[in-house]
C-alpha cells in the first residue's frame, strides 16, 4: 500500500510552480527522508498530501487511495510543521487538552504516558520549554491521535544536535511500536541517514531519485547523505530539472 500516491501533481503560486508534474508512489512501512533545497516543492507536496493545500493540477491520495483532506484521511494523519502550533502562554498540561477537543481520535493515556517518560514538567508554559521540549511535545500530540501516517516538515531545523538525536530516536521508536509510516522532510542529511529506509530527492519541483535505501546503497556504491548530494547537485546543474531521475524496484517518479 502506498501512504501517499500522486499523479502529475503540481501547484502554482500566481506564475511560479512550487512542485510540477509529480508522479509518484511512497510505500507504507518506511521511515522516508524527503530531501531537497529550500524551495524545491517539499513543503508543498507534504501540505497536499495532508489537505492542507490543494493541487493546481494533478491528484493526490493517502492511506491506499484515500483522497487527501477527506475526514477519512485527517483521522488518519499527524502533521507536524516545522513551527508547531503551540500555544506558548499554556501550561504544558493544557495542550493535549485542547488537541483532544480538536480531534476526533485521541488516546489521552498515551499523551500523559509520554509526557511522563519525557519528564516534561506539566505546570510549565510552553514558551518556557527548550527548544527540544517543543518538538518533543509536538510529537506527543501528534502520537496521540494514533495516526498510520506520520508527517513531519523540517522538524529538526531548530534543534541542537543532542535535541535532534533525541527526537530522531524517539521517531524510530515510536514508528515500530505502533506501525507507523513515517515521511519526514529535513536538510540534515547525517540524521536522516541513521534512521531512513527510503529516500526521495526533489529539486525544482521535480522528483530526482525515488526509492528504498538499500537499492539505492547496492545502485550507487554509496552512503545516503552521498547519494543525496549527487542527485541535489545533479538537479541544480541541469538545465531541464526533469532530466537526471533514477527509481528502484517499481517506484514511479517523473
Amino acid at each position: 500500500m502506498n501512504v501517499i500516491e500522486s499523479t502529475a501533481l503540481g501547484r502554482r503560486y500566481r506564475r511560479t510552480w512550487a512542485l510540477r508534474d509529480c508522479t509518484l508512489g511512497i510505500p507504507g512501512g518506511h521511515i522516508v527522508a524527503l530531501v531537497g533545497p529550500n524551495g524545491a516543492g517539499k513543503t508543498t507536496l507534504l501540505t497536499m498530501a495532508v489537505g492542507l493545500t490543494k493541487p493546481t493540477e494533478g491528484s493526490v491520495t493517502v492511506l491506499g487511495g484515500v483522497p487527501a483532506g477527506s475526514p477519512d484521511a485527517l483521522d488518519l494523519i499527524a502533521f507536524v510543521a516545522q513551527d508547531a502550533p503551540l500555544y506558548r502562554n499554556l501550561p504544558v498540561a493544557d495542550m493535549p487538552r485542547v488537541a483532544r477537543n480538536l480531534n476526533r481520535r485521541w488516546d489521552q493515556g498515551r499523551a500523559d504516558d509520554r509526557l511522563d517518560r519525557l519528564g516534561i514538567p506539566r505546570r510549565q508554559r510552553v514558551g518556557q520549554l527548550s527548544g527540544g521540549q517543543k518538538a518533543q511535545l509536538a510529537l506527543t500530540i501528534a502520537l496521540a491521535r494514533r495516526p498510520r501516517l506520520l508527517v513531519l516538515d523540517e522538524p529538526l531545523a531548530a534543534l541542537d544536535p543532542v535535541a535532534r538525536d533525541d527526537f530522531m530516536a524517539s521517531i524510530v521508536e515510536e514508528a515500530a511500536r505502533d506501525d507507523i509510516s513515517v515521511v519526514l522532510s529535513s536538510h540534515v542529511l547525517a540524521e536522516l541517514e541513521r534512521v531512513a529506509s527510503y529516500l526521495i530527492v526533489l529539486t525544482r519541483g521535480h522528483v530526482q531519485v525515488a526509492g528504498p535505501v538499500s537499492e539505492l546503497l547496492a545502485m550507487h556504491g554509496a552512503g545516503l547523505e552521498e547519494i543525496a548530494l549527487r542527485h541535489l547537485r545533479a538537479g541544480a546543474g541541469s538545465a531541464d530539472p526533469r532530466a537526471p531521475r533514477t527509481t528502484t524496484g517499481t517506484e514511479t517518479a517523473r
